[in-house]
């Protein structure tokens, strides 16, 4: 239903845009859509959320870095990543939420190692 893309391996201090494309008649603008993480042998986190009308939220750990973005036309939502260190290493998920569905991608593999 959410396909990732835009994972891999990158320097620490580079930059990568990961995309969530939605199948099965899922319109991003009619849910909340966020950004989760895995790093091996931790749980998974919030990296970035937003919510229908648009506002967005960033874990702590951002700082900045990073920011989530929908675009309706394409009905694709955007995680650009700025900065990037070996702690944001992990499997990055999409979500979109709409009251009882809670929809999840397959993840996309972030590796940022020099």
């Amino acid at each position: 239903l959410l396909v990732e893309s835009g994972g891999g391996l990158v320097q620490p201090g580079g930059s990568l845009r990961l995309s969530c494309a939605a199948t099965s008649g899922i319109i991003f603008s009619n849910y909340a859509v966020g950004w989760y993480r895995q790093a091996p042998g931790k749980a998974r986190e919030l990296v970035a959320a937003m919510a229908r009308g648009g506002s967005t939220n960033y874990a702590a750990f951002v700082k900045g870095r990073f920011t989530i973005a929908r675009d309706n036309a394409r009905n694709t939502v955007y995680l650009q990543m700025n900065s990037l260190s070996v702690e944001d290493t992990g499997v990055y998920y999409c979500n979109a939420k709409l009251t009882v569905f809670d929809h999840w991608g397959q993840g996309t593999q972030v590796t940022v190692s020099s």
